[in-house]
């Protein structure tokens, strides 16, 4: 038995492809359990960068396996796109590349209802990015939805298609105002995605458990983070799944018992792309310069993203929710040059502190802040713990300190191999 669950612990980009990328060198088998295109995870290999949208980062690893699994929502055009373009970068995805017969197909419907819906919500946008995540969820949940499974019958495909468009037009055309979608557009989709990954598809859940009974190492990966988690996020600006430790499960198949390490993947600071309370943002030249220096602009979106600092209470929380057992602390070098750092340490509402991370009212409180002196020296070099400047280390110390769990792998750079193992 080897499951490791490695989870975004704060409002998603964190750096989990980097670390994903880490682990898979001693891993059998790579899972991405839920969420679909919106997430962009960038892996930096040798001075050339790859950025992934649905397929694992452990595909970069000759040999390993990699599986969307049944709790991603999958787009099938972006999925081709991502394989091809893999393909041309001379990465060899013959018999690598298994996706569940239970997972759920996004089509164009689904991302033109998602951009209107949020054209209607005019001052309240969420901030999605447009990609269909939300409505695919919506039609499982509705029961509506298209499973990758469906594709092998072609008369029932065309049944659920002619079914779900009479209800989905009538949305695009009387609500919106936008063009309606013909059965033979969206079936000419399904079936040229059909033809492409057939022999792909599997029912992941019963392969995952027979590799996990042969005692394969199996690693599974989260999209978005802690904070974005639909049900302990910072509802209603989060994703539509559980990036969570029970989303890894539901996502996957695999039962709790399988899983011996969660790994929860923290920036040295703190971003968030989109809408949504963030206490720790940095409304000043300090929050620009980390924007800058830790290049910090969507994968997906090419949106600026919010930048602030580290926030211990959304940890403790990840901490609570996800049972993490270890935290790898990612760009601590872009904190280098800083001559005071800040650490929220707590939170304070109406005058009083509040013990705990809200479930609603988060954009009411305010920060209660520590700060640290910073160092000047570059990092990016340094590849032991003993090697970083004392101030550095003090940083790491005191995070671990409130926290109350260790930091165990620390990231100093882009590349894969600018990580530092603490022993």
């Amino acid at each position: 038995m080897s499951c490791t669950v490695v989870i975004g612990a704060q409002w998603g980009d964190e750096g989990k492809a980097k670390m994903i990328d880490y682990y898979s060198s001693d891993a059998d088998i790579i899972v991405r359990y839920q969420g679909g295109a919106n997430a962009g995870h960038t892996v930096v290999v040798g001075g050339k960068k790859y950025v992934f949208h649905l397929i694992p980062s452990g595909i970069l690893h000759p040999g390993k396996i990699c599986v969307l699994g049944n709790g991603v929502v999958l787009d099938p055009l972006q999925m081709v796109d991502e394989m091809d373009k893999l393909i041309e970068q001379g990465i060899d995805i013959d018999y690598r590349i298994f996706i569940s017969d239970a997972a759920h197909l996004i089509l164009p419907y689904h991302k033109a209802l998602d951009s209107a819906l949020e054209e209607m919500r005019a001052e309240n946008k969420i901030g999605t990015t447009g990609r269909g995540i939300g409505p695919c969820y919506a039609d499982k949940c509705f029961r509506t939805g298209i499973r990758v499974g469906d594709l092998y019958d072609e008369k029932y495909l065309e049944e659920k298609i002619t079914q779900t468009l009479k209800i989905k037009n009538l949305q695009l055309e009387k609500l919106h105002g936008r063009d309606p979608y013909s059965v033979d557009e969206i079936m000419d989709i399904c079936l040229q995605f059909k033809a492409r990954v057939e022999k792909m598809i599997i029912n992941t859940a019963f392969y995952l458990n027979e590799e996990s009974d042969k005692g394969k190492k199996i690693i599974l990966e989260g999209a978005q983070g802690f904070g974005l988690d639909i049900d302990h996020g910072t509802y209603p600006f989060v994703t539509s799944s559980n990036p969570t430790v029970g989303g890894a499960l539901l996502g996957t198949g695999i039962n709790n018992f399988q899983v011996n390490r969660v790994v929860g993947i923290a920036k040295a600071y703190i971003t968030r792309v989109g809408e949504g309370p963030f206490p720790t943002e940095d409304f000043t030249e300090s929050g620009n310069t980390i924007r800058e220096k830790g290049h910090e602009y969507g994968a997906t979106t090419g949106r600026p993203r919010r930048c602030g600092w580290f926030d211990v209470e959304l940890l403790k929380q990840a901490k609570r929710i996800c049972g993490f057992t270890e935290i790898a602390l990612i760009k601590l070098d872009i904190l280098s040059g800083f001559k005071k750092i800040k650490v929220a340490t707590g939170y304070q509402y109406e005058g009083k502190k509040i013990e705990m991370f809200p479930s609603f009212m988060l954009d009411k409180v305010k920060p209660v802040y520590t700060e640290l002196d910073g160092w000047d020296e570059d990092i990016s070099a340094c590849k032991k713990y003993e090697d970083l400047p004392e101030k550095a280390r003090n940083y790491i110390d005191f995070l671990e300190e409130k926290i109350g769990i260790r930091i165990a792998i620390i990231g100093v750079g882009p590349g894969r191999e600018d990580t530092i193992i603490r022993n």
